[in-house]
């Protein structure tokens, strides 16, 4: 029953299926996958509400040493309900 649940790795992490608990290690390891696949701009869906969410994801890109930036989602996009986020890329192979 407690079986992982397949994500999709395609650049756009909706956490409204998730709960507040689980966010905190799932945003590091999703952006992981994200540069392991070479995608570089990721948006997070933490939906509007009270913003707690919010606050919670930006505390964690703030900190995220492969983060190069991030920003809300353009208004007509969801605004203040998503955040874009721009990565690193991945070092080159040696």
């Amino acid at each position: 029953m407690n079986e992982p649940i397949p994500l999709p790795i395609d650049g756009v992490l909706d956490l409204h299926t998730f709960r507040p608990r689980e966010v905190k290690d799932l945003v590091p390891d999703y952006l992981a996958a994200c540069r392991e696949r070479g995608i570089r701009q990721v948006r997070i869906i933490h939906g509007k509400g009270l913003g707690q969410l919010k606050r919670t994801v930006h505390a964690l890109l703030a900190r995220h040493p492969d983060v190069v930036s991030f920003s809300l989602d353009y208004p007509q996009f969801g605004g203040w309900g998503a955040t874009l986020v721009h990565l690193r890329p991945p070092e080159a192979q040696r």
